[in-house]
């Protein structure tokens, strides 16, 4: 783990965030007190999400269900088309 002042992190941002983004997990530090960690974003939140609607099917509210449905196929619509390969 790299340790970096919040002036260094402050002046080389943008490095910093290619590292999180290359996996690195940075600690920033003021006054030798650590007030800050930046590190990679979590993956997949998508799946998680789809995962936990599939092993929740048929057991949720059917308002709630039929609601899930219709956000799923406005955003299939609106996304058709963006990303050929998915």
């Amino acid at each position: 783990m790299k340790v970096m002042t919040a002036t260094e992190a402050s002046r080389s941002f943008a490095a910093v965030l290619d590292e999180a983004e290359r996996g690195e997990t940075i600690m920033v530090t003021r006054g030798g007190k650590r007030i800050a960690m930046i590190g990679p974003a979590p993956t997949a939140p998508g799946r998680m999400v789809k995962a936990f609607l599939a092993r929740s099917a048929g057991t949720l509210d059917a308002d709630f269900e039929a609601d899930i449905e219709a956000a799923r196929e406005s955003v299939e619509d609106e996304m058709r088309g963006t990303w050929p390969d998915a």
